[in-house]
């Protein structure tokens, strides 16, 4: 069953960094350390480097943006700790996606979050092929972040930002990626980029267009609910909410086996946000070869076979009106499709109070072999 919600005020440990700028609402922008892998701030026309161990992220467009992926080639399950940045672009020391990877991205902007959808040979990026990959976090089982340093910026709203929340699923040709770049008194930067729902796939946890495959698009587009929210009622004017906790077994030190979570899953989210104003273009190729890379760019260590290409033109697209995912399955879970209505959507509250969530404790209390309370922290 779905249970209901209340917005907890607390803080969270947060991993990513810079000067917290006071415009942004409580929880939106890391308060961290920079990973020690990564340079000091997200930089453009870095050396190209393929053995690259930094774990600095940029999600800017649709033609500038940064993955998570294996260091070497070994399944996102065997290599989550230690994902390192790949990106379309030279930059922020990291690797660089090779041409050709990358054959279809829809890159959206909302008030609240960026999102990045796309598909691609990820085997070129060291995630084997078949792997149905997993879900990325600032977070961790352990509260260290996976990758562990990882941090991840944007410029979306202006300028270079380290921002707190944000989650990537990846494996098996597909990907998505949220930030989430704003926060008010009802939806938490934390609540937005809700990572626990990681069986449930990209289709359920970040709707949008998933119908890219073969297109580069931007658009901006409407604001989902945060994952796992269903609207319920209104109440003097607040929406009341019930949510999703996805189902789990596992079991105890001393052996007593135990589940947490909901016995029904819904069949997807509330809704399918719309898109509009969306621009296309041909390619998202950076022209580099990294086989045999142009004069005049840097580069360290070696580099791999990638094709040619340059930027193609834009032209404008009709609106997509809240296309929904396409169906089989996709990163870490299984793609849903959406056909409820759009009432009762998150609205922009910039520079307003922000209530951040605590993170999930579950206590499981037990009187077998003398355990006591246990907490699980996810």
């Amino acid at each position: 069953m779905l249970s209901s919600i209340t917005l907890l005020a607390g803080a969270a440990t947060l991993l990513t960094t810079v000067v917290a700028d006071t415009t942004f609402p409580v929880g939106v922008l890391g308060t961290g350390t920079m990973g020690v892998t990564n340079p000091p701030k997200p930089t453009l026309g870095t050396a190209i480097n393929q053995t690259s161990m930094a774990r600095l992220l940029t999600v800017n467009s649709v033609d500038d943006f940064c993955l998570f992926a294996p260091p070497t080639p070994q399944a996102i399950s065997d290599s989550e700790a230690f994902e390192v940045a790949w990106c379309t672009k030279p930059r922020n020391n990291a690797r660089l996606i090779p041409d050709g990877t990358i054959t279809g991205v829809s890159f959206l902007k909302t008030d609240f979050y960026v999102q990045v959808m796309g598909y691609g040979d990820l085997t070129k990026i060291n995630i084997p092929a078949g792997d149905f990959g997993g879900e990325l976090d600032p977070h961790g089982a352990l509260g260290d972040g996976n990758p562990v340093g990882g941090n991840v910026t944007s410029n979306i709203t202006g300028s270079d930002q380290n921002f707190a929340e944000w989650m990537l699923y990846i494996g098996n040709g597909q990907f998505c990626m949220r930030v989430c770049t704003n926060a008010n008194s009802t939806y938490s930067a934390a609540a937005m980029c809700w990572h626990e729902l990681d069986l449930m796939g990209c289709g359920f946890v970040m709707p949008g267009n998933y119908n890219n495959n073969g297109t580069f698009e931007s658009c901006e587009a409407d604001v989902a609910y945060p994952p796992g929210w269903y609207p319920t009622a209104t109440v003097n004017g607040t929406p009341v909410f019930s949510t999703f906790a996805q189902r789990f077994t596992g079991t105890l030190a001393g052996g007593s086996v135990y589940t947490v979570g909901d016995l029904s899953t819904p069949a997807s989210a509330f809704f399918t946000p719309s898109s509009s104003n969306c621009v296309t273009t041909s390619t998202i190729a950076n022209g580099i070869n990294l086989a045999n890379p142009p004069t005049g760019v840097p580069t360290v260590g070696g580099g791999q076979n990638s094709n040619g290409g340059g930027s193609g033109p834009t032209q404008t697209s009709s609106n997509n009106g809240g296309s929904k995912p396409t169906g089989g399955n996709s990163a870490a879970g299984t793609n849903s499709a959406s056909n409820a209505n759009n009432s009762n959507k998150p609205s922009s509250a910039r520079g307003g109070n922000a209530n951040t969530q605590f993170y999930p404790l579950i206590a499981l209390w037990s009187a077998l072999a003398g355990v006591g309370a246990v907490v699980l922290f996810h």
